[in-house]
């Protein structure tokens, strides 16, 4: 198993060829990845970390739009001959992962039709992905929003908590700063996170779904769909 969602649905004689001229490629929180249409050369398969993607508004250096963990890839955009980045993107914790050139891409692709396929699909949940986050960005509050994004957050997370600062909470989320404080008080108090120095861990993981707007089982329901993955416990975390 590679740890990546992705690359173990590759059937093994695909998956072997991949990782014979992949590399493992470090992943250092806080470091940006890409900047939005800065060009890129290499698929990146999280195994460990997460990583955020985001687009520049009018007020808001960096407004969230997608976060990829070990469920997904980043720069799939490769397979269609874009070789720039839509978006920027920041590890948010760090971890590790595949990286394969969009050189041996391009020499893999004719005798991978499984990797074309996953990679296909990836794109288009990710088009789901973004639609809802437009979405949720204008429709639900604050402590509904910030639900779903610690949800997300703790699926990619490598142990019961991770690092984040209210104060980057509220760049990625495009709020003020208090905004984030007041929403993460109410959701402390009620007992479904702990949060202490820029550190939150989810207590209560049902109370804090039921906290989340449902852009986060709409999200989860997308991907396990668009991917046509099993709906077992790891399904859907996207």
């Amino acid at each position: 198993m590679t740890e990546n969602r992705l690359l173990d649905h590759l059937p093994a004689t695909e998956l072997r060829r991949l990782l014979a001229e992949g590399v493992q490629v470090p992943l250092h929180g806080g470091e940006p990845l890409a900047a939005q249409d800065a060009p890129v050369r290499a698929l990146l398969f999280p195994m460990q970390g997460f990583v955020s993607l985001g687009a520049p508004t009018d007020n808001h250096a960096r407004l969230q739009v997608g976060m990829v963990g070990r469920e997904g890839v980043l720069n799939a955009q490769l397979l269609l001959g874009v070789a720039r980045s839509p978006v920027s993107m920041l590890v948010l914790e760090s971890g590790r992962a595949w990286g394969l050139s969009a050189a041996s891409l391009r020499r893999q692709l004719p005798g991978s039709p499984a990797l074309r396929r996953l990679l296909l699909r990836y794109l288009q949940v990710q088009l789901r992905l973004s639609a809802t986050a437009a979405g949720c960005l204008h429709c639900h509050t604050v402590q509904s929003r910030l639900a779903r994004w610690l949800l997300m957050g703790q699926d990619r997370a490598a142990g019961d908590g991770f690092a984040v600062t209210q104060e980057g909470l509220a760049r990625l989320l495009g709020v003020r700063r208090v905004g984030i404080t007041v929403a993460a008080s109410a959701l402390q108090l009620a007992g479904l996170i702990r949060y202490h120095r820029g550190w939150v861990a989810v207590s209560d993981r049902a109370g804090l779904e039921a906290a989340a707007c449902n852009c986060y089982a709409q999200d989860r329901a997308n991907y396990r769909l668009g991917m046509g993955f099993a709906p077992d416990a790891a399904a859907g975390r996207a």
